[in-house]
């Protein structure tokens, strides 16, 4: 008779954490150590009714660590417009509450995975919120936090009020090199005395809030006017081109690895751009740049993207990609797994889960 499965939820206070990042982290130290894991996403956060987006998310987990069937827990629910709108019409009523405990008739493994939804509260209409999802199947919760600011502390401490026992750690996520003393000194042992165990601290990672230039062509809907072959190149910072070229050239030197966003018109600025840490260039209102622009960055292997916006909307839209950063990169992957190896106590979880056992057999 199998021993049954211990779920473990991985939730945020807010959107865009690092959820799949720590779900991915995890995953690869707990294989290591021997174990069985089998990973689902009980809500699935496609507000914008992309469901290849969220389908893409499950996927990359399902192709990284060659899950099984066996090992994959279905979707209950995708959260968009049309979802909501069936649930207050009155067409949708499933009890999601009765589906989440179908979660535990799946048994062989050691432990299940559960990715959360984007907050605390998100899916509580269909029964399905972080708190309600972790009743259901009786999951511990980890809590992936984002570190802004001391103020980041507030949260956590509500959320205890909110989850109680069920919330077993919380990994500190993002914390800016500056930061990372006052974090260790007095944050993690504040949360110790609230019984809130702090199980990582992950320093901030410029490659890890990086975007590739194809997903700036892609948000864009951009023309890529050279090197396409070059548009897995990793993109950590937005410069702006309006200034004078003296200017600019200051300004471009202290960056690196940017995307440097200016006018078709402003030759010079391109030029200037060039001859910096740029990882591709976007030139606003559909002007074409002349051939000794196009030469230069074919030589320097820099893509050159044409887009039809002007300057506000076309930072705006890369800002936004900044902050909803995908993992499908293999860089990506490396770096998650080397950050959460070095910077999470596996050790630690491991004995609050009960599995110390499960990990001396295996």
């Amino acid at each position: 008779m199998p021993t049954a499965a211990k779920y473990l939820l991985i939730g945020s206070t807010e959107a865009y954490s690092g959820k799949s990042a720590t779900v991915l982290g995890l995953f690869h130290q707990l294989q290591k150590k021997g174990l069985d894991i089998a990973y689902g996403k009980p809500v699935g956060g496609n507000f914008d009714g992309d469901r290849q987006v969220e389908e893409a998310d499950v996927e990359l987990i399902k192709q990284i660590f060659d899950l099984s069937p066996r090992q994959l827990f279905p979707t209950l629910l995708n959260l968009n417009a049309a979802t909501v709108e069936k649930r207050l019409s009155g067409e949708d009523t499933t009890n999601y509450q009765q589906e989440a405990k179908q979660y535990l008739q799946k048994t062989g493994s050691d432990l299940v995975l559960l990715e959360g939804a984007g907050n605390l509260a998100e899916g509580v209409l269909f029964d399905l919120s972080l708190p309600q999802v972790a009743q259901a199947v009786d999951a511990a919760v980890l809590l992936v936090v984002r570190y802004k600011s001391v103020l980041s502390i507030e949260a956590l401490i509500a959320a205890k009020q909110n989850l109680g026992d069920s919330l077993i750690g919380v990994l500190l996520n993002d914390i800016p090199s500056d930061q990372l003393e006052f974090a260790n000194s007095q944050m993690r042992p504040f949360l110790e005395q609230q019984n809130i165990p702090v199980l990582g601290m992950l320093p901030k990672n410029a490659l890890l809030r990086s975007v590739s230039v194809a997903e700036l062509v892609k948000q864009l809907q951009a023309d890529v006017l050279c090197r396409r072959d070059r548009l897995n190149l990793m993109v950590e910072s937005l410069a702006i081109g309006a200034m004078n070229v003296n200017s600019a050239l200051k300004y471009f030197r202290k960056r690196r690895n940017m995307a440097v966003v200016t006018g078709g018109d402003r030759v010079e600025i391109q030029l200037a751009a060039l001859e910096s840490s740029t990882q591709c260039l976007i030139l606003t209102g559909q002007l074409p740049p002349p051939d000794f622009i196009l030469n230069k960055a074919e030589e320097l292997e820099i893509p050159i993207l044409s887009v039809d916006l002007d300057t506000l909307s076309t930072v705006e839209i890369v800002d936004r990609a900044f902050g909803q950063v995908r993992l499908h990169e293999p860089i990506k992957v490396d770096c998650i797994r080397q950050l959460m190896q070095e910077h999470f106590d596996i050790e630690r979880l491991l004995s609050i889960l009960g599995l110390d056992a499960a990990v001396a057999l295996s």
